[in-house]
């Protein structure tokens, strides 16, 4: 029997995962369980999950000692460990996802308020251009008032109006 002989006869067996590999799933999924208890309760609503998992979620999100919360934490990713957690690490993307797309709208109105605050004209037609469908007369009056509020260094009514004018319009545009 030669050496060609020994290895054909040999199966190959699938390459099984590292010790690396499943310390890093546990990792995620240990993380995924610290959102579970934290989200609000609107948010984990939206996430599709077990009864039994649900409920140890509803329990660790009643305890407030620390070394209670962490043990209750740790019995979630467990539980996630046993199960197919794929559908639940999807939606709590979807989650954040979402909160990170009304954070990047906020910051675009309040950037092109500034910017119709400091660069006036140009910066409004510009503005206008962007979104057609902004009532530009309206537009004009919020930032005369605002910037008449700024100089009697009135309460900033008009600069809140000013800002929600320009996150509405954002908003209907995406």
């Amino acid at each position: 029997m030669n050496e060609s002989d020994f290895e054909s006869g040999i199966e190959e067996q699938p390459e099984r995962p590292s010790k690396s590999h499943f310390k890093r799933e546990s990792h995620t999924l240990l993380e995924a369980a610290h959102q579970l208890v934290d989200l609000p309760d609107a948010k984990l609503q939206l996430v599709p999950m077990p009864d039994d998992l649900r409920d140890a979620v509803e329990l660790g999100r009643k305890i407030h000692k620390h070394g209670g919360r962490k043990r209750q934490i740790k019995y979630i990713g467990k539980l996630l460990r046993s199960m197919d957690a794929e559908p639940i690490l999807e939606a709590l993307e979807t989650v954040d996802s979402r909160a990170a797309a009304v954070t990047a709208r906020h910051h675009l109105a309040e950037r092109w308020r500034q910017r119709l605050l400091d660069e006036g004209d140009q910066a409004v037609s510009e503005f206008v251009e962007t979104y057609p469908q902004v009532d530009r007369q309206h537009l004009r009056q919020l930032i005369r008032n605002t910037r008449a509020e700024r100089k009697a260094e009135k309460p900033p009514r008009h600069s809140r109006e000013l800002f929600r004018l320009v996150r509405d319009t954002i908003e209907k545009q995406t």
